[in-house]
């Protein structure tokens, strides 16, 4: 028989704990005034009183969105959910598992990490009826790059698909372009533009400390396309140098795109020094016509742009090479990981992989819940809707960033740092064997 609580004015008071970065601290007040059916939240029941901290990649915003989406739950079963933002998760999770300073949750978005920290015995696995549950929820790959040795580790969190490509469907219209189905109509329609006296593509790399992760997408892409998942993983794995013929020959492709003379806006050697989340806006006042990049950018548009099928500006799926080789769909995403072992902990991440929270993550605009058991109809935008149709198509052959995946010391050092190179002409062969040289023995 359902509960009914009486939720007047209750205020949910979340600490900002900032992580090292000189920021100051201080605190959200998020007001509750409405009736919540608290049945839906008996079985976290029993643990009254307690507290259990979150470590996020997040802004004062996100936590007040975030703390709304739990405040239900926090409401009805009086455990305190602290949000601590920090721009740093995973270093700080790295030097303090298996410490007390370690948060009791935290999202993480490098799987490889998670491997490491749970091979070393400095993770607490989900329970029981999460792990018994997951299958139905959650897509195997993603499931399967936070299993160690056939226990998972951590919960999905959220998705992103990478592999889109930004165009705008009313400059398509009036040119009387259609969406290449494979990458043979791709180059097609890129000389056609080049010929008409645009530029098909723009592209920047810039980023900071992290400049080059842009080039490193478009490599896994390559992969991914050309050799397929197993030669994928294999490289992942390093079973598979990363001076292989086969690696060159990603690169080579990449090269195809990105160093033709007169298909990058500025020439390529503006790539490098463009920033990321400045060189896609062209395509909308018709400078270039693509940009290849994951669902996240939407946010990076103007306010006011019409984003959809009959908009300003949307996105189409990255084509395969061979249409007849499935549907390889490259991914990022985060990971809710536990690192104590208290059951007030368990009780919060279990709601967080629940349907019910994903619908109020979803519904809060942090990001795109990856519990399959969401229905599709509450993705309203539509950036969103594809990304999940491409994530639950059945035919989707879906591969975690690789660099996420890959040493530290490779997927955000080398690889990063020598394809920046390789844009800016330094040959295939030195790059490939730079980062090969820098992999850890």
């Amino acid at each position: 028989m359902a509960v009914r609580k009486k939720i007047a004015a209750v205020f949910a008071t979340v600490a900002l704990v900032t992580a090292g970065c000189g920021a100051d601290s201080g605190t959200v007040n998020v007001s509750s005034g409405s009736d919540v059916d608290c049945g839906a939240f008996e079985a976290y029941l029993g643990h009254e009183g307690t507290t259990v901290t979150l470590m996020r990649t997040v802004n004062n915003l996100d936590v007040v969105n975030l703390s709304a989406a739990l405040r239900d739950f926090s409401d009805c079963t009086s455990i305190k959910v602290q949000t601590v933002p920090s721009k740093d998760v995973e270093g700080t999770v790295t030097k303090t598992a298996g410490t007390k300073e370690a948060p009791d949750l935290a999202v993480i978005s490098q799987p490889g990490l998670i491997k490491d920290l749970a091979s070393a015995g400095k993770m607490t696995p989900p329970s029981k009826e999460f792990t018994d549950n997951a299958p139905q929820n959650y897509a195997k790959d993603m499931l399967s790059y936070a299993t160690v040795n056939g226990t998972l580790f951590a919960v999905p969190f959220a998705s992103s698909v990478k592999s889109l490509v930004w165009y705008s469907p009313s400059a398509f219209a009036r040119a009387g372009y259609t969406v290449p189905q494979t990458w043979a109509d791709f180059y097609v329609l890129a000389d056609r533009i080049r010929a008409a006296g645009v530029n098909p593509w723009c592209d920047g790399w810039e980023s900071g400390g992290a400049t080059g992760w842009p080039g490193t997408d478009w490599v896994e892409e390559a992969m991914l396309r050309l050799h397929g998942p197993e030669v994928y993983d294999q490289w992942i794995a390093h079973q598979l140098p990363f001076n292989d013929p086969k690696v060159a020959a990603a690169f080579d492709w990449v090269g195809r795109v990105l160093k033709t003379p007169g298909y990058v806006l500025n020439g390529t050697p503006s790539i490098a020094p463009t920033g990321f989340g400045v060189a896609g806006l062209p395509v909308l006042s018709g400078k270039c016509y693509f940009y290849r990049m994951a669902a996240f950018y939407s946010s990076f548009f103007p306010r006011g742009t019409k984003i959809g099928p009959d908009g300003d500006i949307f996105v189409f799926y990255n084509p395969p090479v061979d249409a007849g080789r499935g549907k390889p769909v490259e991914i990022s995403g985060d990971y809710l990981a536990a690192f104590a072992d208290r059951p007030e902990v368990a009780a919060v991440q279990t709601f967080m992989a629940s349907a019910d929270f994903g619908s109020k993550f979803l519904k809060s605009g942090l990001g795109i819940p990856s519990n399959n058991k969401i229905p599709l109809e509450e993705f309203t935008n539509p950036v969103e809707k594809l990304s999940v149709q491409l994530l639950r198509d059945q035919n989707s052959v879906l591969r975690f960033d690789a660099s996420d995946l890959m040493p530290g010391a490779v997927g955000a050092g080398t690889f990063w740092s020598e394809i920046t190179k390789w844009i800016n002409g330094q040959p295939t062969a030195t790059t490939v064997a730079n980062v090969e040289a820098s992999w850890p023995k």
